[in-house]
């Protein structure tokens, strides 16, 4: 009985010692938003962005003066979620550098600047497919008979 008793307890401050630490998948850059402070409008070239945050995630299609820094976290979600991935930060920084290298404008957009883009439900029914098979068979069938019928 002692033995039990001991074993139990043992279990128990052993069990309740582990932690469920949430594992975070994080993509692109972190720290992003301390980071874009370090950098002013006007004052910093490409070099210092370079420096401070490295290699942009993006640039421009046909602008290579457009940088693009993307930091991303997502947390595994809860048992009432099914444990859909839930995004925790997405912080994106955009950096417009003039023809000489300067830094004119910086856009920082966070999780809250995201927009929710509601698609629609409405389907659009195909009108050449509303029959079934077996009527298109019967009536290529038919269509057949009568052919050799004249």
């Amino acid at each position: 009985m002692k033995k039990n008793f001991f074993l139990i307890v043992f279990a128990f401050f052993l069990l309740s010692n582990c932690q469920n630490k949430n594992v975070v998948n994080t993509h692109g850059l972190s720290y992003l938003e301390k980071r874009e402070k370090l950098i002013t409008e006007n004052k910093s070239n490409k070099n210092d962005a370079i420096k401070f945050l490295g290699q942009p995630a993006t640039k421009g299609m046909t602008n290579d003066n457009l940088w693009i820094y993307i930091e991303r976290k997502q947390v595994k979600g809860k048992l009432l979620k099914l444990g859909r991935n839930q995004v925790v930060k997405n912080n994106v920084l955009v950096l417009n550098f003039n023809k000489y290298g300067i830094l004119g404008k910086k856009t920082f957009f966070d999780i809250n600047d995201m927009n929710d883009i509601d698609f629609t439900k409405s389907v659009t029914l195909n009108e050449t497919k509303s029959e079934n098979f077996i009527y298109s068979f019967l009536s290529s069938i038919r269509t057949k008979m009568q052919a050799k019928r004249k």
